[in-house]
């Protein structure tokens, strides 16, 4: 059985969750929050809440344990940019683009005959 859980336009840039997420690809659900937690990236903090849900999506709505709980599939998508306008020299602007991101985590369940 399949767990979602989605973040949505989170304030860190897809370029830089995904340096996050693509460690955590195939680990254990419990397993991968404990090394998010010492992570410096700031994008861990958002990764592991999302984890985190999907992981109690599992064991309060389909009754499912944690500990067999795997991460199938992480994917941190482009969400919508702003453009901002920073004014420059001789009447120009500067664009800034303040990027965000989706975060989506699926859980399996593993059973103890897989590897």
């Amino acid at each position: 059985m399949q767990v979602q859980a989605v973040t949505k336009y989170t304030g860190i840039s897809a370029q830089k969750a995904r340096l996050v997420v693509n460690e955590m690809r195939g680990r254990q659900a419990e397993e991968a929050l404990a090394i998010l937690e010492f992570m410096p990236q700031s994008s861990a903090r958002i990764v592991a809440k999302t984890i985190k849900s999907a992981l109690f999506n599992a064991t309060e709505n389909f009754g499912l344990d944690a500990e067999d709980m795997y991460i199938a599939k992480i994917v941190a998508d482009d969400a919508p940019m702003r453009r901002w306008r920073r004014f420059g020299a001789r009447g120009r602007f500067k664009p800034w683009i303040r990027r965000s991101s989706h975060i989506t985590v699926v859980l399996e369940e593993r059973v103890n005959g897989e590897a």
